[in-house]
């Protein structure tokens, strides 16, 4: 072997090693784990998926101790949980400003599992854009696609950049193969919110819709482009679409003038800061368009 694969793998390991010592291993479920990262003294932050249940979340610390953690908060739209564990003390990752990652730049997730200890995957990151929305309308910034296999107990891992420095949260969630690097920015913020709300808001409307392909004759008549809307299969009593009149049946085309084509086009006006807010909704009813005020709320939360 030559003197720089040997190097490579010496260099690998030691970030391995580093990175590892702020790693957990989360079990939430009878079997198996995942990972999550001391993200701050006592905060660790893991993959809001693989965390199967509220109660009864225990840690494998570093140095192997088995520790019980409270879970703080959930945020499902950017795949991520917040967790309390006084005993999680080491010293938090030393991250890196995830913008600053390109194409084709070598990338490490580091994970910890249940017996064996710390676990690694090496690949490369495959593509950055500088925003992205995800299914579940929240934009990443940057979008960051890793190509790499991320074994189940490396979820929710370390994304290691080549500085050794942890530049994102790596998740399957949003990715068709590979993985995704939810960004430190990203992070960052939705832990800033959990710890002090305990959840992050997020609008609602109070409708249910599925895509519908719109006919050539309506297409032509409404002089739209797209060939895609929302349709409405239910309206929750009480909730902003049914305070604003929308009803069964109605077909959603377009909110604050921008074409809906899709559910993600909805749920991109459905941030915290969207909370308040009067969105102007065109809907077609019985063939015909007309315009709607529907004032965003927020979502109820269980237990609150």
């Amino acid at each position: 072997m030559s003197a720089t694969l040997i190097d490579l793998s010496n260099a690998l390991a030691q970030v391995t090693d580093r990175t590892a010592m702020a790693a957990v291993a989360v079990h939430a479920e009878a079997r198996g784990s995942s990972t999550g990262v001391i993200w701050r003294p006592g905060v660790i932050v893991t993959a809001e998926h693989a965390l199967r249940r509220d109660e009864e979340i225990q840690v494998t610390l570093p140095d192997g101790h088995v520790v019980p953690a409270s879970l703080k908060g959930r945020d499902p739209t950017t795949d991520l949980a917040v967790l309390k564990c006084s005993e999680a003390t080491a010293s938090p990752v030393e991250t890196a400003d995830a913008a600053e990652v390109k194409p084709g730049a070598l990338a490490l997730v580091v994970g910890r599992t249940r017996a064996s200890g710390p676990v690694a995957t090496f690949g490369v990151v495959s593509l950055v854009a500088s925003e992205r929305k995800t299914w579940t309308g929240v934009a990443l910034a940057p979008y960051i696609r890793l190509d790499l296999a991320l074994q189940p107990t490396a979820v929710g891992g370390a994304a290691v950049e080549a500085h050794g420095k942890v530049f994102g949260l790596a998740t399957p969630r949003f990715a068709r193969f590979g993985a995704i690097a939810i960004p430190t920015a990203t992070v960052n913020r939705v832990v800033d919110v959990i710890l002090q709300k305990g959840r992050v808001p997020r609008g609602y409307l109070g409708v249910g819709l599925q895509p519908v392909r719109l006919p050539e004759a309506l297409r032509q008549s409404l002089q739209r482009v797209e060939k895609t809307a929302a349709i409405v299969l239910e309206v929750e009593p009480e909730s902003p679409a049914h305070k604003a009149g929308m009803v069964i049946g109605d077909i959603l085309i377009s909110l604050e003038g921008k074409p809906i084509t899709q559910l993600e086009n909805v749920q991109s006006h459905l941030s915290g800061e969207d909370i308040g807010k009067t969105l102007s909704a065109k809907i077609v009813r019985g063939g015909a368009a007309q315009t709607v005020n529907i004032v965003v709320s927020e979502r109820e939360h269980k237990g609150e």
